[in-house]
This record gives C-alpha cells, structure tokens and sequence, in this order.
C-alpha cells in the first residue's frame, strides 16, 4: 500500500507539497487551491518539525511508484475525535483516487485510535470541496469558526469562515 506514517525525514518533501497545493500558481492546476483567499505560504518546517515532537499528531503519506509523496493529510487525536487537516494532494494528480485513499487510511487510523469520529474545517465558500466531503460521508455540524488569527496558516485576502464537518466512524 502506498500509504504509510510520514517521519521527521519526510519534512522538506512534505513541506514543499502540501504548499503546491494549497498557494502559488502551481496550486492553481489543482481545484484545491486557496491562492486567491490567501497570501503567504500555507506551512513551513519548523511548524512541520513540530507536528512530529507531537505525539497526539500523525501524519499518513501517498506515495507514488517512485517513492514521490503525492499526497498527505494530518490527523490529531483530540479526546474521541480525529481532527484531520493539511490535506494536500499533488495539484496534477487530484481527481485520480489519492485523497479518497488518504480518507479511506484516516478512517482506518481513527478505528486503531479509538476516535469514533473525523472532523474538520472547510472554508465556508468552497462549495465543490465541501460536496466532495459530502459524497464521501462528511456532514456539516452546523458550527462555524472563524479563520486563523494568528497567521500561522496565511493572511487572509477575504473574510473567511471555516465550518466545521465531521463523520463518524464505524
């Protein structure tokens, strides 16, 4: 199986993907892109370097035949719920079954965790993104947060809003 736990190792690669796919005009050949809500760059090492000293915090890779990392999404244990964020596929290969596999891991991981729920957060205005959620069992809570205010993830160019979505798992 081409999905495994990302290590320490993995930073740099990772880094580099998960920003191609969130920022920039690489992210732009991708529907997942955040460009135009967002300025600056989605993550860095040092943050990065962090998720690993954590041990609430794994991080599950797609990798190609190459040994490339296509994809990657991070999951943290919050009480009986895994949080999932940073869910980044490679712009040129979304469409084509890596993040269905990566959802597909997180829902086994959250069973071998004891979390009998996913949850995350969208941006509000991403309507083709929350309908794919949707398609794959994802439901809106009705709670809504607001973005980020410590620019840790970018500076916003827009008001955004982040609406929480979670399933459970059985």
């Amino acid at each position: 199986m081409p999905i495994t736990k990302a290590t320490l190792a993995d930073v740099p690669e990772l880094n580099v993907l998960v920003n191609s796919a969130y920022r920039g005009e690489e992210s732009k050949k991708g529907w997942t892109s955040e460009a135009d809500m967002l300025d600056g760059i989605r993550i860095d090492e040092t943050m990065l370097k962090e998720y690993f000293a954590n041990e609430a915090i794994t991080i599950l890779k797609y990798t190609d035949d190459n040994s490339l990392i296509t994809g990657c999404v991070y999951l943290e244990v919050k009480g009986p719920k895994l949080y999932l964020g940073m869910f980044s596929v490679s712009p040129v290969l979304q469409g084509k079954g890596v993040g269905r596999a990566l959802l597909e891991a997180a829902e086994v991981l959250a069973k071998q965790l004891n979390c009998h729920t996913l949850t995350m957060t969208v941006i509000r205005t991403r309507a083709e993104l929350i309908s794919w959620y949707e398609r794959r069992g994802y439901a809106f809570t009705g709670e809504i947060q607001p973005f980020h205010a410590h620019g840790r993830f970018g500076s916003p160019k827009q008001l955004i809003e982040l609406i929480v979505m979670e399933k459970a798992v059985v």
